[in-house]
């Protein structure tokens, strides 16, 4: 396969994303060799057919504010490939989501839905509504008007959204709703759903938990004791949360939260029921803000338009958005000694920073194979609504840990160098490509 010469196609056929081709990029950058290996991958086009989307529909959205004025946003639904099961990823309201971004992501989402051993496709959909400021019927009105034109284009095992960036519970309530009425159809089409109806347990926790679990086991791998590693984490939402919560089990100390405000370093740890609860106080509050943490635990500070990567610790996380941390913040981390850095976002650090750590010999390992967990979960929402029954919080705690495991082991499997490091980037694209590469290959040209 010659990468370059691809990239350079698909550059010319899709100027301005940039987001986009940065994952494609990562991935034919990490299988090149690999796919040489397999001539029958280059006579049926499989690198050309997946940097591809089967599809993608835009569609407006209209909508009344509570004003009664007529109110246009944009909605788009990409369906990347399903060759391995029906379309899943999320749904992302936010006013910068564009149409690269989603790109980017139903690409990725392809590659991390088959590294969780469950039939599932990659897709990823959105709109640039932002919930923020609206209300409470704004918000439904608008979920409406987004069902309204997509819902003949998804369904239980044809293509099955979930939520993301602005889409939590309540947004899925309605969108599901509105998804019900017009199909008079009770499945289980979306995910992410409420527990009275057919909901999963452990969902909100699934992303954050799974990384947990993954960092835990690559910790291992690598010969690295969690309990007493400082913590840098980005975000401060669900995904945040769930890994401060359950790192703290493990006896790693969280300092930092972040937000588009800037980020709070906390000394004494972001550790206690308290300090989960403002999490998520913070989160619901809408307003999108970290800064107003440390009024409710003044120990802490708040560092108003920065990023946590200056701090000095064991261990960096990135876990708010795509493109995060870029190379220079890379070789701060680098130089005050940081042990493990990992994507939790997607797509967490730019190109330069990914191969700043791996040339450092730091394990690292991407956005595909950590936060792997919400849509395992996900999966696995989809499978008790198919056979309609409910499993207990500890029989999916169980599976979470069984798929995050497995995926840790095919970034082994493939990502294992001949000096012995283990390059995570590179295990996670093989085991992802090669199981979406071989089916399709075997369902022929289509």
């Amino acid at each position: 396969m010659k990468t370059k010469e691809l990239l350079k196609k698909l550059e010319e056929k899709h100027p301005g994303e940039p987001e986009f081709l940065q994952a494609v990029g990562e991935v034919l950058e990490s299988i090149e060799e690999v796919y040489d290996q397999h001539p029958e991958f280059e006579k049926a086009k499989i690198a050309e057919r997946l940097v591809e989307p089967d599809r993608i529909f835009t569609f407006r959205v209209t909508w009344l504010d509570d004003k009664g004025e007529v109110q246009v946003n944009n909605g788009y639904r990409v369906q990347w490939c399903n060759a391995i099961g029906p379309y899943k990823g999320g749904t992302r309201f936010h006013a910068n989501v564009k149409l690269d971004t989603l790109k980017f992501l139903g690409f990725e989402q392809t590659f991390k839905n088959a590294l969780t051993t469950l039939p599932m496709g990659g897709g990823k959909g959105g709109s640039d509504f932002s919930p923020k400021g609206k209300s409470d019927n704004e918000i439904m009105r608008f979920c409406q008007a987004y069902v309204l034109e997509l819902w003949r284009h998804i369904g239980p095992d044809m293509d099955v959204p979930a939520g993301d960036m602005g889409v939590g519970a309540r947004e899925i309530g309605y969108l599901n709703g509105m998804y019900s009425k017009l199909t008079h159809e009770k499945n289980g089409t979306w995910t992410g759903k409420g527990m009275s109806f057919g909901g999963s347990k452990l969902r909100p926790e699934s992303t954050g938990y799974g990384a947990a679990y993954f960092l835990k086991q690559l910790a291992e791998e690598n010969k690295i004791d969690l309990k007493g590693k400082r913590v840098a984490i980005s975000g401060f939402g669900n995904v945040a949360w769930g890994l401060a919560k359950k790192l703290t089990e493990f006896g790693a100390k969280v300092v930092t939260l972040s937000g588009p405000d800037g980020y709070v370093l906390d000394e004494d740890g972001v550790n206690t029921p308290e300090k989960f609860q403002c999490m998520l106080d913070l989160r619901s509050s809408g307003n999108d803000v970290v800064a107003d943490y440390v009024k409710k635990f003044p120990n802490a500070k708040f560092f108003a338009g920065k990023k946590p990567w200056g701090e000095k610790v064991d261990i960096a996380l990135c876990s708010a958005t795509q493109n995060e941390l870029d190379g220079d913040d890379a070789k701060t981390l680098i130089k005050n000694g940081v042990q493990i850095a990992c994507e939790v976002s997607n797509m967490g650090c730019k190109a330069e920073a990914t191969h700043a750590f791996v040339d450092a010999k730091i394990p690292f390992a991407p956005g595909k194979a950590v936060n792997a967990g919400g849509v395992s979960i996900s999966g696995i929402e989809m499978t008790q609504n198919a056979i309609h029954l409910s499993w207990s919080e500890q029989e999916i705690d169980d599976k979470l840990h069984e798929i995050m495991s497995s995926i840790h082991e095919a970034c082994v499997k493939y990502g294992r160098q001949p000096d012995g490091y283990i390059n995570y980037v590179k295990g996670a694209n093989i085991a992802g490509f090669m199981k979406v590469a071989e089916a399709i290959l075997q369902q022929g040209v289509i």
